[in-house]
């Protein structure tokens, strides 16, 4: 019984001191230079991985990844991101269009006085020609001059318009005109029951009387407001050249019986130096826009009693768009566009190559001698085999070993103090399964452990930690 006894403890401290040596970096290392029994050299099961485990390992150590699959993913993220631009060039390209085809060299509707001299000067880069269409073809007298510079503003109109004017309860009537800067108008009123009261405005714009009572106190077109009764007169100046329209309201009950007359002072263009005029005897008149120079058009009406059944004119003004320009923009904005994207793009790499030359630096510094053991399948055929797969003999053999190799450590007295190789603080107190490596501490140990780190010596990936216990 004591032999027996004796040899089995014999058989654990040799497993415990073998597992104990295969600690140390050069054990690890020679661990498939061992043979079995006959000599032979143990062929390990899994050696096609390993063998291009190493290869890869050998080859490109220094590399952290996949380059070519990189560049190709950079490369289409880069053309991802161009047609992205060009396609947000060409719809704001397309919207700035929009804006001035359709809404600042728009088709629009005028509605002309007596003697009016209305000036139009388009963009010669963005309009071709323009186009003037009387909307009432039975009222004669507009007419449509072309120069190459404006013209002065010299020309003075006298003239005057009386009315006799029956206003309905809670209704109004309106004049329109058109006047230029430096014009004036002198109204005199005469309400028939003096007991009644009316509302006199002269404001700019053609939206009317019902209009500016929903905002009577907006300073840009009021230009005066007043109650009228009795008999009265009224002067206005104007400062600015745009459509003016006087208008009388009567906010009472009944009926009234008012007399108006209106005299206007109105400055006129010159149109002596006019190269091009255009009587309307068609329905419209066009003029070319001159490009780059450009050049202004003209619309002028007849003054009152020059033989005209109206005093009123309807007329739409429209553009045609020059687009060549809108082309050109797309593809000069485009050009630009490309470019910038361009230079940010290099600007981007070679930030992008710096970092990644600084980063294979490190990375080559950091490189690991062994390479990672993913499963239990890449320790096949090395000395592992020869212990028992059971977790539980595993662990009372590694501590079994560990323990004796601390009684001789200290009967020895060259080495009583085995420091953990991670912090070298602490002793080794634990060790790493499935490996059995016993060289740090179990407040490190459980660190790595908790990080899905692997083991210093093998490399192998660690599961648990196990706590060495001495009495």
């Amino acid at each position: 019984m004591a032999e027996r006894g004796e040899s089995s403890a014999s058989s654990s401290r040799e497993v415990a001191s073998r597992i104990a040596t295969s600690s140390s970096p050069s054990s690890s290392l020679q661990v498939h230079e061992e043979g079995d029994d006959d000599g032979a050299p143990i062929q390990p099961r899994g050696g096609d991985n390993r063998q291009a485990e190493l290869e890869q390992q050998r080859i490109g150590v220094n590399v952290p990844g996949n380059f070519t699959a990189v560049d190709d993913y950079a490369s289409a993220s880069m053309r991802e991101d161009t047609w992205s631009c060009v396609v947000v060039v060409l719809t704001f390209w397309i919207f700035v269009s929009m804006t001035l085809i359709l809404g600042v060299y728009g088709s629009v509707s005028l509605r002309l006085g007596p003697s009016s001299s209305m000036l139009i000067r388009p963009n010669p880069i963005f309009v071709q020609s323009l186009k003037v269409e009387e909307l009432d073809g039975t009222n004669p007298g507009p007419l449509l001059y072309g120069f190459y510079k404006s013209p002065a503003l010299d020309v003075l109109s006298n003239w005057s318009e009386s009315y006799n004017a029956s206003v309905p309860a809670d209704s109004d009537k309106e004049w329109v005109y058109y006047l230029n800067e430096g014009s004036q108008i002198n109204i005199t009123y005469s309400v028939a029951n003096p007991r009644t009261s009316l509302l006199l405005v002269i404001a700019q714009g053609s939206d009317g009387l019902t209009q500016w009572l929903e905002d009577p106190t907006n300073p840009s077109t009021t230009l005066s407001w007043n109650i009228i009764h009795g008999s009265g007169a009224i002067h206005q100046e104007i400062y600015s050249s745009a459509n003016y329209y006087v208008a009388i309201g009567n906010l009472n009950t009944g009926d009234i019986e008012v007399e108006l007359n209106i005299q206007v002072k109105a400055y006129l263009y010159n149109t002596s130096q006019a190269y091009y005029k255009c009587t309307f005897s068609r329905g419209q008149c066009s003029l070319d826009v001159l490009f780059p120079t450009g050049n202004v058009a003209l619309i002028t009406t007849p003054s009152p009693g020059e033989g005209t059944p109206s005093d009123e004119w309807y007329v739409k003004l429209s553009y045609g768009p020059r687009w060549v320009t809108y082309i050109l923009g797309i593809g000069a904005l485009t050009v630009l566009m490309l470019a910038a994207f361009n230079f940010l793009n290099k600007y981007g790499a070679a930030r992008n190559d710096r970092g990644a030359a600084q980063h294979g630096q490190m990375d080559s510094a950091r490189a690991p001698l062994l390479s990672y053991k993913d499963d239990d399948l890449s320790s096949w055929g090395s000395s592992y085999d020869s212990c028992s797969q059971d977790e539980a003999d595993l662990e009372e053999l590694l501590a079994a070993g560990c323990q004796e190799g601390k009684l001789k450590d200290t009967e020895n007295g060259n080495n009583t103090r085995r420091l953990c190789a991670i912090c070298f603080d602490a002793p080794r107190n634990c060790f790493f399964l499935p490996c059995g490596h016993c060289v740090a501490c179990f407040e490190c140990g459980t660190r790595i452990v908790e990080a899905a780190g692997t083991c210093p010596i093998c490399r192998r990936r660690m599961k648990k930690v196990r706590m060495i216990y001495t009495v």
